[in-house]
């Protein structure tokens, strides 16, 4: 795994042995980023389930004026961190050690973010907990992009009761993003 393209062009990316985080493949990286690459620029993203940090760092690299990266899994932590150094973007960069809604009630009133990626464990409703939060959040507003990574079997029909719109939706052979926006 690598960074693709930006200031960070090639540089290589540690990620965690085992099952316990799902690398987002260059290929899908590069097609998210793609959607993505002319609007990153001065913008502040989130990378929430951070796992490796190389979606945050692919933001950074490409133009990104800030991530914040928040991770539950202390080795993932590290390997954010090491990721960080290795692609020179530390100093562009918040790390913090924690589960999602917790970090999110930490961040509130600190930012607000254009970009929102998360990929949390699938299937297990962590994206509903995340949205149900994030519904009356001052963290995200109307021109704020949510993208979320999860399974093709992960259903989404709750999003419009909660007030979010889906713009598109990329589907790949094992999963897919969908890109959401709140409605004001």
């Amino acid at each position: 795994m690598r960074v693709i393209a930006g200031s960070a062009r090639r540089t290589p990316l540690k990620t965690l042995e085992g099952l316990g985080t799902r690398p987002t493949t260059d290929r899908i990286k590069e097609t998210l980023f793609n959607m993505l690459q002319y609007d990153l620029g001065d913008r502040i993203f989130l990378d929430l389930f951070a796992g490796s940090g190389a979606i945050g760092i692919e933001a950074l690299s490409r133009g990104a004026a800030q991530a914040v990266f928040v991770e539950s899994d202390s080795r993932a932590v590290a390997c954010i961190q090491d990721n960080l150094k290795a692609a020179r973007l530390g100093e562009q960069a918040v790390v913090m050690h924690g589960d999602a809604l917790t970090a999110l009630k930490r961040l509130e009133g600190k930012y607000r973010f254009d970009y929102l990626f998360m990929d949390p464990p699938y299937d297990q409703g962590l994206e509903r907990q995340v949205l149900e939060y994030l519904q009356d959040s001052r963290l995200i507003d109307k021109e704020s992009t949510l993208i979320i990574e999860a399974s093709l079997k992960t259903g989404f029909d709750y999003l419009e009761s909660m007030g979010f719109v889906v713009e598109k939706v990329k589907e790949y052979k094992t999963n897919r993003h969908l890109f959401v926006y709140r409605r004001e």
